[in-house]
């Protein structure tokens, strides 16, 4: 008979022990949105965990997430009015954890709708156009997306953008390509970013599903983000109403303010998927057993699983102090890049060490941590390379662009 610590979780329980908030972060929100993220835990655990893989393993989106998620009222949770809960940052971010320990595509689905739709619209909407997008949003009766990344331009959007505007009395007509657009195989409205023919600035568009000359071909072949449902969307003479110009994004700089607030959603999302996996090694070191005990006691495991522990702390505590920043309206861009950068690159270990703790099991989609290695390969390159962010951190640091 093996031994085993008496406070191993089995997985007889259908929700794990809270073991990857090791300096108890929860414990800075308040009662009720620590209530409400139970609620959220208890949720993907009993309903969405055990359906996962199958969703992972067939490209598929679990949409029966989306009604859940409405009704607990999560979505636009850092933004107020509007329908919005304004539950702030921190819960915000680490609603994103809860989200991509289950599985990174949830969160990157989410921070697609809830952070890049939702969050442009706030920032660079009019009141008008808050008014009539954000409350639908917010009750996730209609789904968002952001397509900026095109086949060819993806740091280089600053300067490479392809897509192109053209005004023509009251509307505008886009052409161009995107790639990589999350949720836009199915979403409500899009934000796209194209450049003005007229003066060359990258401007703000809401394209809304049913217009003419907008088209999304699912993306097939990927080895991460699975779930997540990534389009190539067409733009051949597609018309919207000056309406659906975002008033306020008439240039790049307000571009880069959305991905600015943004890229730190990311960071939660990396935290959570090196949590993910972490609390997935945890539990079966526990219960797997070799040369007659669990592998847990053996000290080069326990190595592990303290590593993983301390990469995952290290990226928590950074995400929830630059989550107080935001919430005070004082976070930089170099603090925020500084954290994408650090906080993937973690995760990227994290998920590795996880899949050395299983072995040859580590890459069976039943042990699950093979979801995480592959996703957060996808989680380490988006919102800005490790690169490009280091870069935005040296020209900080030096008073010196080292752009090309």
């Amino acid at each position: 008979m093996t031994e085993e610590p008496a406070d191993a979780w089995s997985g007889s329980s259908p929700v794990p022990p809270n073991r990857g908030d090791f300096y108890n972060l929860l414990a800075l929100l308040p009662d009720d949105q620590r209530a409400l993220l139970a609620d959220v835990r208890h949720y993907l655990e009993t309903d969405i965990a055990p359906v996962i893989t199958e969703h992972w393993e067939r490209a598929e989106f679990p949409a029966q997430i989306v009604p859940a998620l409405a009704k607990m009222n999560l979505a636009g949770s850092k933004f107020t009015g509007y329908g919005c809960p304004g539950q702030g940052e921190l819960f915000h971010g680490l609603l994103n954890v809860e989200l991509a320990r289950i599985d990174p595509s949830l969160a990157v689905f989410f921070g697609g709708h809830d952070g890049l739709g939702m969050g442009t619209i706030a920032l660079c909407g009019s009141e008008e156009q808050k008014q009539r997008w954000l409350p639908p949003m917010a009750r996730m009766e209609k789904i968002g997306a952001f397509a900026l990344t095109e086949p060819d331009v993806g740091s280089d959007a600053a300067r490479g953008l392809a897509t192109t505007a053209r005004r023509d009395g009251d509307t505008w007509v886009l052409n161009g390509v995107k790639k990589w657009i999350g949720n836009a195989t199915w979403c409500d409205l899009v934000v796209v970013w194209a450049r003005d023919e007229a003066d060359g600035q990258v401007k703000g568009f809401v394209v809304e599903r049913g217009t003419p000359g907008f088209t999304t071909e699912k993306m097939h072949g990927k080895t991460a983000l699975r779930i997540m449902q990534n389009a190539l969307i067409t733009l051949d003479d597609c018309r919207v109403p000056e309406a659906n110009r975002l008033e306020h994004a008439n240039s790049f700089a307000d571009t880069a303010r959305v991905l600015r607030t943004t890229r730190l959603m990311v960071a939660w999302q990396a935290a959570g998927t090196g949590r993910g996996a972490f609390e997935h090694a945890l539990a079966y070191a526990t219960r797997r057993t070799q040369f007659g005990r669990p592998i847990a006691r053996f000290q080069l495991v326990q190595d592990l699983l303290a590593r993983m522990l301390a990469n995952t702390t290290a990226s928590l505590t950074m995400c929830a102090r630059l989550a107080e920043l935001a919430q005070a309206g004082d976070m930089q861009e170099e603090q925020v890049s500084l954290a994408k950068m650090y906080v993937t690159t973690a995760t990227r270990e994290t998920v590795g060490w996880a899949r050395e703790v299983f072995g040859g099991n580590g890459v069976l989609l039943d042990h699950h941590v093979t979801r995480y290695t592959n996703d957060a390969e996808a989680i380490y390159s988006f919102e800005g390379t490790r690169e490009i962010n280091s870069l935005i951190v040296g020209r900080a640091l030096t008073g010196i662009s080292a752009f090309v």
